[in-house]
């Protein structure tokens, strides 16, 4: 296998000593200038990175296509959703061959009606190197289209514009920077969010297509809070939403009177967060606290919102099952359940009376999502089932009967059958004695003997849980003999608010130590060895990647770090940047000694230090607004000064896009093979 020796040499970024002193600590960065966007050097040296990249890779082309191949041949390319119907209209997108992008539609009264192309993205996205499509919101009076889009690749900076269904033209109005939308019932009043230069949304603007200029209506001045706005299912109002990581406030007006001012529906407290769901008898409202982490559900009178003594109890608190979702119908509340990491769904009559119906789930591991329904006065709800050998299925189910219908299935045109994988649930012991899950797929037959590579795979922060889904493209490593594994360890929300508790601030490092032990029991299971180990992450999940780098380089031969956030202290202590301030409650503010201390404690670019590591790529995007780009570069740059190994170190940056990658389905999988044919080469198999 070649090593870093075999090619030229990798570039060696210029060393530009700078330093910071906090709470009588020193820190020298030698890569602070690395940030400097608008340095011609600073693009010199990301592109002699990218070349060094295409060099070592080279020998890989060939594979990179074959994986390109597989995926796009398990995709079912021209592909449609399934109908859904709203105000009388049925909604769908579809995808077509050879298009990077998708088309969004609609048919009105019936499926069998002349087809309306409403957004055809492919042509909005012509002659674009980056193109995000981020949705649409229709009026009322089913006319005019909402929407938002860049050209960047950006994740926070979208433009809103309108657009008249009816004559397929944009009217005159257009936002940069806006973030959330909703229409009055007049069809003329338009209510959106706007960003800061720090890409937080906290401005609701006021806009009637025919008026000049946008009024403001609300700003929320606390920068650890964001703010959206929303129109309710029923059409009688009109939301803001102010929320940090902790706390939350709503605010209202009815959707027929968009000059009013809006309410507050209750005042804001520290830890309490809620959400209001409008039935039109009565409010159903979302509530946690410190005392009820896993949320409970509360049936509110119209009138009385604001007095809590009028509040009855609709679903009361579990610890041991958190609320993931709910949907308002007319006759049923359909509540999203997690139990023990598990998803379940159920129907309770608004009533609160009468027979509770719920959907049972057969297998060990599995992920089941509420898709709700559009529709105020239906009586089913649809909702997707997958496992990591299930592709996904749409389902829909009679609350009245109990009867559920299967309405698409995901089609794998190169063929699929799920009996020829095992999937498994394992648990591994933290050092701290408790029990972390973890799911794993690979083909049957394989031999546990310590010679299978695998990849484990995971995120463990901000509460958001590593579901088990069906992916197309894994089964190109799992088919040349990988076991993947997806490890669901604290931080994320997997086994229940607390889970997320356990991995967040003072705590954050259980979120790697979980994430190790995980990776220790594949190996002393004997289904992979530290020889044959993968791992990958992204994001808040490409911090994982680099902690345990540093903390255990000795358990992986390779690890990809996308898009990852590496420089804590640097990010978390500039409060210019995107996302930081609301970010206090996530990490912790260390502008406070026991936050910056702990922080600094794990913080992947400050804990680099002389030592072998394993083979490493890591991406990043040069249009990132949720990871600068120079948190990648710099981390790769202090990497290649100090490693002792002669290790693979490359860094593939994305010049045109953002957070997400490439932006085309296409090009989306051709990051894909590109990932896997570096994992695969790393491990020894060429084809």
């Amino acid at each position: 296998m070649l090593k870093q020796s075999d090619f030229p040499a990798p570039p060696i970024a210029e060393v530009i000593p700078e330093t910071f002193v906090n709470f009588g600590q020193r820190r020298v960065d030698n890569y602070f200038w690395l940030k400097e966007k608008s340095n011609p050097k600073v693009i010199e040296y990301l592109n002699a990175e990218n070349g060094y990249t295409d060099t070592v890779m080279a020998s890989t082309k060939e594979l990179q296509q074959t994986i390109y191949d597989e995926i796009v041949g398990r995709l079912k390319e021209d592909d449609e959703s399934y109908p859904s119907l709203s105000d009388g209209y049925y909604y769908y997108s579809r995808t077509e061959k050879g298009k990077q992008y998708r088309t969004y539609c609609r048919r009105k009264g019936s499926i069998d009606a002349p087809e309306e192309i409403i957004f055809d993205v492919n042509r909005m996205a012509e002659g674009k190197q980056a193109f995000i499509f981020r949705g649409y919101v229709i009026s009322p009076d089913n006319n005019m289209a909402a929407y938002f889009y860049n050209e960047t690749g950006s994740y926070a900076e979208f433009i809103l514009k309108v657009k008249d269904l009816t004559t397929g033209k944009d009217v005159g109005f257009s936002a940069n920077g806006a973030t959330s939308v909703a229409w009055a019932n007049d069809n003329k009043t338009l209510f959106y969010g706007v960003i800061d230069n720090t890409l937080r949304s906290y401005r609701i603007m006021r806009q009637q297509l025919d008026a000049p200029k946008a009024e403001l209506v609300y700003e929320e001045s606390d920068p650890r809070f964001s703010t959206y706005v929303t129109g309710s299912k029923t059409k009688q109002y009109i939301f803001i939403s102010s929320a940090s990581s902790t706390t939350a406030d709503e605010r209202f007006i009815p959707a027929d009177k968009p000059m009013a001012q809006f309410r507050l529906f209750l005042p804001r407290v520290q830890d309490v967060e809620y959400s209001v769901y409008p039935h039109r008898d009565k409010f159903f409202v979302r509530y946690k606290d410190k005392e009820n982490l896993n949320g409970k559900i509360y049936e509110v009178p119209l009138a009385t919102h604001n007095d809590r003594s009028s509040w009855k109890e609709f679903l009361p608190h579990d610890e041991t099952v958190r609320i993931e979702g709910i949907d308002i119908l007319k006759n049923y509340v359909a509540i999203e359940l997690r139990r023990n990491g598990l998803s379940e769904i159920i129907a309770k009559p608004v009533s609160g009376e009468g027979e509770v119906k719920s959907i049972v789930f057969p297998e060990p591991v599995y992920s089941a999502g509420l898709n709700g329904n559009p529709e105020y006065d239906a009586t089913t709800f649809r909702y997707s089932y997958t496992s990591l050998n299930r592709p996904s299925t749409l389902y829909e189910y009679d609350i009245a009967t109990g009867k559920t219908v299967k309405l698409k299935e995901q089609e794998i045109p190169s063929g699929f059958n799920p009996d020829d994988y095992v999937v498994e649930r394992l648990w591994a012991t933290a050092p701290d004695g408790v029990k972390v899950p973890m799911a794993i797929v690979y083909r049957k037959g394989l031999k546990r003997d310590g010679s299978n590579p695998a990849l484990i795979y995971s995120y463990g922060s901000y509460g958001s849980s590593s579901d088990v889904y069906f992916s197309a493209s894994l089964y190109s490593l799992i088919d040349r003999g990988f076991v993947y594994a997806l490890a669901q360890v604290r931080g994320g929300s997997d086994m229940g608010e607390q889970w997320y508790e356990d991995g967040k601030l003072l705590r954050k490092k259980n979120t790697f130590t979980d994430f190790i032990a995980c990776s220790e029991l594949l190996i002393n299971e004997k289904y992979t060895s530290a020889s044959k180990l993968a791992a990958m992450g992204g994001s808040a999940g490409g911090l994982l990647m680099g902690a345990v780098a540093n903390m255990r380089p000795d358990l992986y031969q390779t690890i990809v770090a996308q898009v990852p956030f590496v420089d804590v202290i640097n990010t978390m202590l500039d409060d210019t940047l995107p996302l930081t301030t609301g970010e206090y409650e996530e990490w912790g503010n260390p502008n406070e000694e026991e936050y910056y201390n702990y922080m600094l404690s794990y913080s992947p670019y400050d804990n680099i230090k002389a030592q072998n590591y394993p083979n490493m790529l890591v991406t990043g995007g040069i249009n990132d607004s949720q990871v600068l780009f120079h948190e990648p570069t710099k981390y790769v740059a202090k990497l290649r000064s100090l490693k002792t190994d002669d290790n693979i170190l490359l860094l593939h940056m994305n010049m045109e896009s953002g957070h997400g990658g490439a932006t085309g389905r296409y090009d989306g999988i051709r990051d894909t093979a590109f990932e896997f044919a570096f994992i695969l080469n790393r491990v020894g198999i060429e084809k």
